[in-house]
């Protein structure tokens, strides 16, 4: 009886939530394609403001077909052998234009990380796909770019469900896979790594350990998390430094996924928060149970301090596939999932359609905002990103092997954004609009941003670089806020302000790449310019 009574509530809290939302719930949507013509597993955005979308390559016909009458023919397909369809596309932010790609082999379920010249490289994935690196480099829209599939070098390793991170040095390190225990870089390193046993440990064959959360920590080291353990691991050395305590309140990774993401960077950048969020309950994929109740729980941990332990607290809705998205602000939107079932094809019911604000800076137990629902489900196989205008994208969810629709869930082509409450009308005058900035600046470089603002400067204004990570499972893969320090703000010409800042010490606090640089006027972001992070 337990189990009707839970679900009960749970529709009375939803529906609730929805009688609320036409009074004031904050945030709004906007479809901006109606039909991509691919379900988009994995999603990026470039700094030409567009944002490359790719599904699987294996999976039969997608709705929408090649350019030019082109085929891709692969004799060891075993869907389909001749396909004239389009696995990948890129779409453009000023248009919502689709442009099909070509991408020859199986990108499932693979991963993805940007270089520090703006090319995306991408590895891994199924079959054909499974040692794979493959490289698109974004340009101007209307120019033409596509995936090119490198045949020099290979993963020493099939990699399925890996991670990447960018290092310091700007090379991938590539984290995990099913059934692997070691690590590998871009370019390719003889690593000597040592054996992360917990990457590849099962119980009863439900390991939980797949896309593991990887974050560079501010000191150099990496905080690799997978089911609800964590360690601190230096890679230069090739050790494990820590082991942090066990994150209680069931598994947190694929295929029980919650979502993690690191806090704000800010101040001397001596301090890194990380936040797990949700998840599946433990059995629920093994026994395929689509109305087992998700985890609510979110752990938060000072993966810096010498002795961290987790701080717990309860999300309003509990969560399965959530998306963690770093907002300009430093707040984290949580979005996307379901409330029960795990993940995997049909394997998860009761979509959690409100997004959750996460409010890092307000005490524990007054952190989470119940934000406007979507009438869009996305379930397995979604995404979200921060785009350069403040709004976050919302990409995919196809919880069936093949394209499938007239369904409960359907395979889902529309793609739509959502705008924080930063972002609405009565929030205009102070929205600051960057005047002049360098594209490219060094590292601990001072320089100057000029703003216009509809009204005085009088509060607090930020000047952060948000990193463009590749979101794929529940997890934005290099993703990364970094607060500059700002020495002045003072008038200048023509009703300008010049803002005098510092970019990042060092590749440690801020990788080298593109950044996107929001200028944040008390706690409204201005849309972001492209700054190039060099040595």
């Amino acid at each position: 009886m337990a189990a009707p009574i839970f679900f009960g509530l749970q529709f009375l809290c939803f529906a609730f939530a929805i009688i609320q939302t036409s009074a004031d719930l904050p945030g709004t949507w906007e479809l901006l394609v109606p039909n991509a013509g691919i379900a988009s597993m994995h999603t990026a955005v470039t700094p030409f403001n567009t944002v490359v979308l790719l599904d699987r390559a294996n999976i039969g016909l997608s709705n929408l077909s090649l350019p030019n009458g082109e085929c891709r023919d692969d004799p060891f397909e075993e869907d389909l052998k001749h396909d004239c369809s389009a696995h990948s596309a890129v779409l453009d932010l000023n248009t919502n234009g689709i442009r099909p790609l070509e991408i020859l082999t199986d990108t499932w379920c693979s991963s993805g990380q940007f270089l520090p010249n703006g090319t995306l490289l991408q590895s891994g994935g199924n079959d054909d796909g499974n040692r794979k690196f493959r490289m698109f480099t974004p340009c101007e829209a209307a120019s033409f770019c596509d995936w090119v599939e490198l045949q020099n070098v290979e993963l020493s390793q099939g990699r399925w469900y890996a991670t990447n991170q960018i290092l310091p040095d700007g090379s991938i390190i590539i984290i995990g896979g099913i059934s692997v225990s070691s690590v590998e870089y871009f370019p390719p390193r003889s690593s000597g790594a040592v054996d992360f046993q917990f990457l590849v440990e099962s119980r009863d064959n439900q390991t939980d350990n797949l896309y593991p959360y990887v974050h560079l920590l501010p000191q150099g080291n990496l905080f690799i998390f997978a089911n609800n353990q964590s360690v601190l691991y230096d890679y230069d050395n090739n050790v494990i430094v820590k082991k942090f305590p066990i994150l209680e309140g069931g598994p947190r990774n694929y295929p029980s996924a919650g979502s993690s993401a690191m806090l704000a960077l800010e101040s001397n950048y001596s301090t890194a928060t990380i936040v797990i969020c949700g998840g599946a309950q433990y059995g629920a994929y093994n026994n395929q149970s689509v109305n087992t109740p998700a985890q609510g729980s979110c752990g938060r941990i000072v993966a810096t301090d010498p002795n961290p332990i987790w701080e717990m607290e309860e999300m309003p809705f509990v969560r399965i596939m959530g998306d963690m998205v770093m907002l300009p602000t430093g707040d984290v939107l949580i979005i996307n999932g379901a409330q029960a079932g795990s993940q995997g094809y049909g394997l998860a019911t009761n979509p959690c359609l409100n997004p959750v604000l996460y409010q890092h800076d307000q005490p524990e137990g007054s952190r989470f905002m119940t934000l406007t629902p979507s009438s869009i489900p996305r379930l397995y196989h979604s995404t979200a990103n921060l785009l350069p205008d403040g709004r976050v994208l919302l990409a995919g969810s196809n919880t069936h092997y093949y394209y499938t629709f007239g369904v409960d869930f359907p395979t889902e082509l529309r793609i739509e954004a959502f705008s924080p409450e930063y972002l609405t009308a009565n929030n205009a005058n102070l929205r600051p609009a960057v005047v002049n900035t360098p594209t490219t600046v060094k590292y601990g470089q001072l320089y100057n941003v000029s703003v216009t603002v509809p009204t005085p400067l009088t509060g607090i204004v930020e000047v952060n670089f948000a990193s463009a990570p590749y979101n794929t499972h529940s997890f934005s893969q290099g993703q990364r806020l970094v607060k500059l320090v700002v020495t002045s703000v003072v008038p200048n010409v023509n009703g300008q302000y010049m803002i005098a800042c510092t970019a990042p010490p060092n590749g440690i606090v801020a990788p080298p790449g593109y950044y996107m640089m929001f200028v944040v006027n008390q706690g409204v972001p201005s849309v972001a310019s492209w700054v190039q992070l060099t040595s």
